[in-house]
């Protein structure tokens, strides 16, 4: 009977987190389109930050409750099921134009910060406070550039007329906030539970259930995207998910609490910078994903999954 409460709650965690983050992005883009503020700097900062509330949501409550293992492997699993499961899916379904500044500017950011990410792991074995600062100023100044370029833009000026008032919108703002932090805290515990129940890893338990429930909101952006037509979505929301969950998710957590990276957790970090650098040479070679490569990538996420399971 335990078991089964566990799992509604991890469920029901799950459905906090996704409804809280759209809540919260809802309420926060239309609190700035009252201010006037233009669409697309809301679209680089509030709709960016708040598509990655359940990834942040959960790795910082693993990371206060001391489950480190399953703060990282939600970070290192959601970019992997970013890569490997959404792009291949999408790319199956058909072909993926990739936007050629994306190409030169975001994508080797990504790669970067996750090469950094893994040398700070090797020299150190472990996330502390001042690489979490590092790792925040980065963002910072990466989301600074970016405003920057983008108030440069025409486009930037437009401002989207608010849905709703000032009192709506704090009202959504409150309670996305509150859904983020009880789904983060049901999905925590529930994990837990079910990992020292199972005798299965906290690692193994944050590099699956955790990290794909978390990336729910962007497998349906995605896909809903992909339904509309609106291709260039797709990988632009992928790409920036992964940057932030590496700079700021990690970044924040480890400047609250340090975080000890297990050995076994190489072989993931390693095997995300090889599948990033493999995302990074498809997109490179045609401007595209196309379905070879959509089925190649997809083939790597099922072989990723059944060793980790294997492993544990």
């Amino acid at each position: 009977m335990e078991m089964i409460i566990q799992i509604a709650l991890l469920i029901i965690g799950f459905v906090f987190l996704v409804k809280g983050a759209d809540m919260f992005v809802d309420g926060a883009s239309n609190i700035a389109y009252n201010f006037k503020i233009p669409t697309l700097i809301v679209g680089l900062t509030i709709v960016a930050f708040g598509t990655s509330a359940p990834e942040a949501a959960v790795s910082i409550a693993a990371s206060v409750a001391g489950n480190n293992a399953i703060s990282i492997g939600n970070v290192v699993g959601s970019n992997i099921f970013n890569l490997l499961c959404i792009i291949g899916i999408c790319a199956l379904i058909g072909t993926l134009p990739v936007d050629k500044e994306l190409l030169k500017r975001d994508f080797p950011v990504v790669l970067g910060s996750t090469v950094l990410l893994v040398l700070f792991a090797h020299l150190f074995g472990e996330l502390s406070r001042v690489i979490g600062i590092l790792f925040l100023a980065l963002i910072i100044i990466y989301v600074y550039l970016m405003v920057k370029k983008a108030k440069s833009n025409p486009e930037a000026s437009e401002v989207q007329e608010a849905k709703f008032g000032m009192g709506k919108s704090i009202i959504f703002l409150i309670i996305g906030l509150i859904g983020i932090i009880l789904g983060a805290e049901f999905v925590v515990n529930s994990a837990s539970f079910l990992a020292s129940m199972f005798g299965l890893s906290d690692t193994l338990i944050g590099l699956t259930i955790v990290a794909i429930g978390t990336s729910l909101p962007e497998l349906v952006t995605s896909l809903t995207a992909l339904k509309k037509g609106d291709t260039g979505i797709v990988i632009g929301n992928i790409i920036g998910s992964c940057l932030f969950n590496i700079l700021f998710i990690l970044g924040i957590s480890s400047a609250i609490v340090p975080m000890p990276i297990a050995p076994t957790m190489m072989t993931d970090l390693i095997f995300l910078v090889a599948i990033t650098a493999l995302s990074y040479i498809f997109a490179n070679t045609k401007d595209k994903f196309d379905r070879k490569e959509g089925l190649v990538l997809f083939v790597l996420f099922i072989i990723y999954m059944a060793f980790v399971i294997i492993r544990n």
